[in-house]
Formats: C-alpha cells, structure tokens, sequence
C-alpha cells in the first residue's frame, strides 16, 4: 500500500510529504497477466505435409513384386541450383540424350507426368520415382511432392540415385 510520510523541514515552516509506493501488488498483477495470456495464446501449428504412407499390412506373407516396365514409370533427379532431370530408361539405354532436364516454374513437372500416364502400357502399375542427390535441397523435394498431388498420382517412390544414374548426372551437370 501507499503510505505517506510527514517531515517538517528545520530551517522553515514548510512541511514535506513523502510518498512511498509499495509495488508488489502491481508485480503481482503483471505476473498473473503474463500467466493468462501465456495459457490463451494459440501458439503456432507446424505445417506438415501428408505423406500418403501404406496402411499397416497385418497379413505375415511376403509382398509379391511387380515389376514395372521402362515405360511404366518415370523418373526424376532432384539435382542442386534448383535442377530437375527425368527419364523413362534403364541402366542400359539411359545416356546424356535420355537424360532430360526441366524446372519447377508452372506445371512442367505435372506434365510430364502426365504425358507419361497417358502413353504408360499399364497405366493401374504407372509409378513416379523420385530419387534426389546429396547436392538437392528440401524445398525442391517439397516442389515435387506438391507437383506429384497436383498430377494426382498417388502411386510413387522415393529412393537413392543408381550409380548409372549418377554418372550420366555428373557429366550433365558439369
């Protein structure tokens, strides 16, 4: 609380009034509306992508292989400075020529995507495959996942590059 304190000056007739404020009510106070807007405070959701994972298998029996053709599938190399390469080859037909190269401005990627749907023999067995290098950053294979829900393919993979694959990288790149 406040209390006042009288002093008379010695050498006249003016009395001086001190004033002393407790502040511990008002400390108090500040600490309880910290409190309150700390607990009622919506703190930030993290943005999380959906994966689109398989549902767990309860059946013990091995999965059956399939095994998707050249032309069932495409492939894309996540690459550094924003590189994307793609194919539709094996380890023994892909060369330089095959080893094309796109970007992540527009709707390239679902494209091409597309395109290879449409010309795909199987189109129920059509997978993309996204392989990134050591040198690609998060944010393309955020691009490209958002590319693949964009084309509306749920059927994909993502996997290490083949040594194949990264040689005919390299001497791209280079």
């Amino acid at each position: 609380m406040a209390e006042v304190i009288a002093q008379e000056k010695q050498g006249g007739k003016q009395k001086k009034k001190l004033i002393r404020v407790d502040m511990t009510p008002m400390v108090d106070l500040g600490f309880l509306l910290i409190t309150f807007f700390m607990f009622t405070t919506n703190f930030t959701k993290p943005n999380v992508m959906d994966l689109g994972l398989p549902a767990k298998d309860h059946n013990p029996n091995p999965p059956t292989t399939t095994v998707i053709g050249d032309k069932n599938q495409v492939t894309f190399i996540l690459g550094k400075d924003n590189r994307v390469f793609y194919h539709q080859s094996n380890a023994k037909d892909l060369n330089t020529a095959n080893l094309k190269e796109t970007d992540f401005s527009g709707i390239k990627i679902s494209k091409i995507i597309s395109e290879a749907y449409i010309n795909a023999p199987a189109p129920e067995n059509f997978t993309v495959i996204v392989k990134p290098t050591d040198e690609a950053n998060y944010k393309n294979f955020v691009d490209m996942l958002d590319n693949l829900a964009i084309a509306k393919k749920e059927r994909y993979g993502v996997t290490d590059i083949k040594p194949w694959e990264t040689k005919i990288y390299k001497e791209l790149v280079q």
